[in-house]
């Protein structure tokens, strides 16, 4: 998730062209490419024979897939074969694999793409197996759903990226704002940034956002509205309702920043390159922010951490992103990969290796864990992962509609802040009809 926040997606036009690829593809591969695994017994362990699995996944897991791998290899007779692909050749490159039949045996994917290419059948169908782990029901259930289609299972959390609020306890302390205290409602949030502002410090403002970044806008603004009781799209991620009124109060807001001078002027033309840079350079007041990059911030901030608000107070929300991953349908060793996502969603793997490097775990029940009591900030990003109005969307054209650049969603949030706020039916309207495609 994060890295195609903070980068955007510049090959959009090609993705586009790789999925449909993908899809002819593997719409001509027959059953026979979905087997439910080479010893005709399906266990909740899987098979653990010297096999070598080769694994693909995204550049900017790299650090969490490393260690994740690493961990298994000591563990196991079983060997992962991990290779690293630069974010902007990901998904062209596991296109033309799917389409020769090559993909790897076990291959991870942004959140946001699974749903295509799950319809599209490049995973192995992992239901039963899924079942038989006695924690099923505690795995996160976004990643789950995302990963679902025609109610069979295809795929498992990967490593979890989750947006938070992150505010400045500095800058608080030097505005006369509780540092122990972040915004638990909109008004809040707006009254918080206001207050930074106020101290008319050079170059620093009240917050910052990706003005020109989809992908900014959904992991952030999208938790905005779920915690404010809505939705922002139908079940079937076929209709947009981002011309709701939570959606509403949540372009106000922003508008009214920008309106008093307290959304940075970068802002603007963020594209999500440097969209993290101005909080890390102390620069910024109180702003939504990738949980992941927690640690880094921390080294030159002190970091505050609270969930998403809505427009009322309550438990807050997370856009819960990431990578999901699955056994591919070219695998033909899927009890020996099953074996190696079963060791993937235990404790050994959660805590001792993810929640050890200050990731995210993918499992409710051990959100805390003697790694995250270490960090009340780390406790708070777990639980509000727990949280009901925290999310995963799930829309087939998810990518067309909201991340590319130039997207109907960008459009929409572009005039709600910078431009004409009367075009939110027409522009709610374009998302509606990219979605219906």
């Amino acid at each position: 998730m994060r890295g195609r926040i903070t980068r955007g997606i510049r090959r959009a036009v090609a993705a586009t062209a790789a999925l449909g690829l993908v899809a002819v593809m593997a719409a001509c591969g027959s059953d026979d490419d979905k087997a439910t695994g080479s010893s005709g017994t399906v266990t909740a362990e899987g098979t653990d024979d010297g096999s070598e699995l080769t694994l693909w996944t995204r550049a900017p897991l790299e650090l969490q897939a490393k260690a994740l791998v690493d961990a298994y290899n000591k563990s196991h007779k079983n060997q992962v074969k991990l290779t690293i692909v630069p974010n902007d050749d990901y998904v062209a490159k596991v296109g033309a694999a799917a389409g020769s039949g090559n993909l790897p045996d076990l291959f991870a994917a942004d959140i946001v793409y699974v749903p295509n290419w799950t319809k599209a059948g490049l995973f192995s169908d992992m239901t039963e197996r899924i079942g038989l782990l006695p924690y099923a029901d505690k795995i996160n259930q976004g990643h789950i759903k995302a990963g679902t289609y025609e109610d069979a299972k295809y795929v498992l959390p990967f490593v979890l990226d989750l947006s938070v609020i992150f505010y400045n306890k500095a800058l608080y302390k030097e505005a006369g704002l509780d540092p122990e205290k972040g915004p638990t409602t909109l008004d809040e949030f707006k009254e918080q940034a206001l207050a930074i502002q106020k101290l008319g410090k050079k170059d620093t403002y009240g917050t910052y956002f990706g003005g020109n970044c989809g992908g900014c806008g959904v992991f952030t603004w999208f938790p905005m509205v779920w915690a404010s009781g809505e939705e922002v799209m139908d079940a079937e991620g076929t209709k947009s309702l981002l011309d709701g009124p939570a959606a509403q109060k949540v372009y106000s807001t922003w508008r009214d920043l920008q309106a008093a001078g307290a959304i940075a002027p970068g802002s603007k033309d963020e594209t999500g390159a440097t969209w993290v840079a101005a909080f890390q350079e102390g620069k910024v007041g109180v702003m939504p922010y990738p949980a992941t990059l927690l640690p880094t911030a921390s080294k030159t901030v002190d970091v505050g951490v609270v969930p998403i608000p809505g427009a009322t107070a309550g438990e807050g929300s997370t856009f819960i992103g990431g990578d999901g991953i699955g056994i591919s349908k070219d695998s033909k060793k899927n009890d020996q990969a099953w074996n190696f996502l079963a060791w993937l969603t235990s404790e050994a793997a959660q805590v001792d290796v993810l929640a050890a490097g200050n990731s995210t775990v993918a499992r409710t029940d051990l959100a805390d864990n003697q790694y995250s009591a270490k960090d009340p900030r780390v406790v708070t990003v777990n639980k509000v992962a727990a949280s009901p109005q925290s999310k995963t969307p799930f829309a087939i054209n998810f990518q067309q509609a909201f991340n590319a650049p130039g997207s109907p969603w960008v459009t929409l949030f572009r005039n709600q802040v910078y431009g004409e706020a009367g075009s939110l039916a027409n522009d709610n309207a374009a998302i509606t009809g990219v979605l219906g495609q």
